[in-house]
């Protein structure tokens, strides 16, 4: 693995030099874009507005727009907004994990002690370990200031990056139904919802869509069909709530036994 961020973590006066490793991988098929007449691959340019030429790499810059004209930035411009930042992450407060609602969570990184960071890294990893703490801090990366929650797995740091409350969108204007549900029928539900309660184990789920879509992909390249039935949403009626529920409850003492 390439380290895509290197810098330290501190908490009181320990300091921890530590890489960043991205702790996810996308299991979905790299698709290209072709055109539909002769598949050929499609290519997008990085073009000059004014001359229509292509731009290389080396010559684009970033810039923003301030009173009608651009203010154009440099690498160190960014390290100068925050160069505590770029570099270190302060570890400010602990808190339960179990306070921040997921809606926050973005990214996961895995935390690799740098030379002499072992022992300190240890330290760190297995005191949040016995108190079942996450610590909380902000570092910059990619041009970008980020909430980090570092918490131990196993033998590991990881670092989730977090979102800012301001990401977040209101649900206000969405429909939502403002009708109550019968107690007869929020009785049923709770109990459909004790008996499908186990232990959370991420290992039974799979990415089943990819698999099935792989072999579509090598069934087309043999110049085979592969049966297709559509599937239609139904739009239940209330009234039928209890007898889907009870059917439910039925259904899974089955599965149960």
């Amino acid at each position: 693995m390439r380290a895509i961020w290197t810098g330290s973590i501190g908490f009181g006066l320990v300091n921890i030099p530590i890489k960043m490793y991205s702790a996810v991988e996308e299991s979905t098929l790299d698709l290209d874009m072709l055109d539909k007449k002769d598949h050929a691959n499609i290519r997008f340019k990085r073009v000059n507005e004014n001359t229509g030429k292509e731009v290389p790499w080396g010559n684009i810059v970033r810039g923003y727009l301030y009173k009608e004209r651009y203010v154009v930035l440099e690498d160190t411009d960014f390290e100068k907004a925050s160069p505590e930042k770029t570099k270190h992450i302060e570890i400010t407060q602990f808190i339960d994990e179990k306070e921040i609602d997921s809606t926050y969570f973005e990214v996961p990184y895995y935390l690799e002690p740098d030379k002499s960071g072992g022992r300190a890294y240890a330290l760190l990893r297995d005191a949040l370990k016995k108190s079942d703490k996450a610590g909380v801090g902000l570092f910059v990366m990619h041009k970008r200031e980020h909430v980090a929650i570092i918490k131990a797995l196993d033998d590991v740091l990881v670092l989730n990056r977090i979102r800012f409350p301001q990401e977040i969108r209101s649900h206000k204007d969405l429909k939502l139904p403002k009708d109550k549900p019968k107690p007869n029928e929020l009785k049923m539900a709770t109990s459909l919802i004790d008996q499908l309660t186990e232990p959370f184990d991420p290992k039974k789920y799979h990415d089943d869509y990819t698999g099935r879509l792989m072999k579509i992909i090598e069934a087309k390249a043999k110049g085979k069909k592969t049966p297709f039935k559509p599937m239609k949403v139904v739009h239940s009626k209330t009234a039928d709530l209890m007898d889907q529920l009870k059917a439910s409850l039925s259904g899974s003492k089955r599965r149960a036994s």
